[in-house]
């Protein structure tokens, strides 16, 4: 619910240290009269998070949360969702969608330990961050006020930005360096890019724009291979060598970032309405997508593997769109977890310039049956002669129709 400005005594702020999110920690205290606890997570964004408490504590800010969430949020929220092979209109593997629910929670758990009146973010009024941060609030505490300041103040520009900083002697590094011309949102799945050239669905992305990524045309001329070992749909080793899961995704960036693998170029529907362009380099989640799929193929039932297919579409919007708290994902997660049961293995995959190819699976738990799918003899395992009931039998409405023509 929107504030009342003299009642919020407290707030928690999700704090990166850049401009923006210092600019908003003032503003709050100048606005709403209220004290500010900070907290910045490591989720894989690749900065370090620790100069935040340096620039927090200069801003005078007393009770500070600074937390490494890189493994919670590769086990609890990315596995999870690559168990139901989750892609957004047939191209996104949602980055930045699955990293807000576990902020979400951040806050309202921090909220409840300090005795915080408000939680603040830094999302703008016209994208789905600010959704996704307020769905997540709002199910998890439903009595929560939440202050948006982009949605309240008038510093619409970087330069006003600037300006206010300037004005209130905020310790800012905007002056240090060049600055990039995107927007940005990195986590351990993956780095996202908007706005400056990319304004315009036609401009090709420049070459120097892409951090995680070698260009397939600059990739190895020799391909690299590697083995993912599964236990109920999550990868638990890579060549052998067991590892957390937060070690898998940044291995697995590394070795797909070296062989150019992982970029994508889309215009995306926003659940504010507004088409959206973007580009998103998931290396890791490439090859997590590919592996997942093939380790399926070998142990899941067909129907069950199909409607799985099914059911993806909605969960993905369920959490592109934030509603990863909801009733509904969680109902179709245990669905889907109930189905990883033996989703157990291992795949080799072959790694060349921007391809990810599956080159062999193998499990315990296969249902492939080389004595049914051979072409050579099979010793009675399947009779071909049983073949013709069943067409005739799956014709026989087709025949009736043609018939009445």
């Amino acid at each position: 619910m929107s504030a009342n400005k003299s009642s919020i005594n407290k707030a928690v702020l999700a704090y990166s240290g850049g401009l923006d999110t210092s600019v908003i920690l003032k503003w709050l205290e100048d606005t709403y009269g209220c004290e500010i606890v900070t907290f910045t997570a490591d989720i894989g964004q690749g900065e370090e998070v620790e100069p935040a408490r340096a620039k927090a504590e200069a801003l005078g800010v007393k009770e500070i949360y600074i937390e490494d969430l890189r493994e919670e949020f590769v086990r609890d929220y990315v596995y999870p969702m690559f168990r139901a092979n989750t892609i957004y209109e047939g191209e996104y593997l949602l980055g930045t969608s699955i990293a807000r629910p576990l902020i979400a929670k951040r806050l309202v758990e921090i909220a409840n330990e300090t005795g915080a009146d408000a939680i603040s973010h830094g999302a703008t009024g016209k994208g789905n961050d600010q959704v996704r941060f307020e769905l997540g609030a709002y199910a998890l505490k439903p009595d929560v006020h939440i202050i948006a300041p982009w949605r309240e103040w008038d510093l619409l520009s970087r330069e006003k930005l600037m300006a206010y900083a300037e004005q209130h002697n905020i310790p800012v590094d905007f002056n240090k360096g060049k600055k990039s011309p995107y927007s940005m949102d990195a986590n351990l799945l993956h780095i996202s890019y908007e706005g400056g050239v990319l304004e315009d669905p036609w401009a090709e992305p420049e070459e120097e724009m892409w951090r995680w990524t070698v260009s397939p045309e600059k990739a190895p001329d020799t391909p690299t291979y590697i083995e993912l070992g599964y236990r109920k749909g999550d990868i638990v080793s890579i060549d052998g060598e067991d590892m957390t899961p937060a070690q898998v995704l940044t291995k697995l960036n590394q070795l797909a970032g070296d062989n150019g693998i992982g970029r994508d170029d889309i215009v995306e529907n926003r659940y504010v309405g507004m088409k959206s362009r973007g580009c998103y380099e998931t290396p890791g989640g490439t090859i997590m997508l590919k592996a997942h799929r093939a380790i399926e193929s070998l142990t899941l039932d067909r129907e069950v593997a199909h409607l799985k297919d099914e059911l993806m579409p909605r969960y993905a919007k369920l959490v592109y769109n934030g509603y990863w708290w909801s009733p509904e994902r969680e109902m179709m997660q245990q669905m889907i977890d109930a189905s990883q049961v033996n989703v157990n293995g291992d795949v080799r995959l072959k790694l060349y310039k921007g391809n990810v190819e599956v080159v062999g699976r193998r499990s315990d738990n296969s249902l492939f049956d080389e004595d049914i799918a051979t072409f050579e003899d099979d010793a009675g395992a399947y009779d071909q002669k049983d073949a013709e009931g069943f067409i005739k039998l799956n014709a026989l409405r087709l025949r009736i129709a043609a018939g009445k023509k």
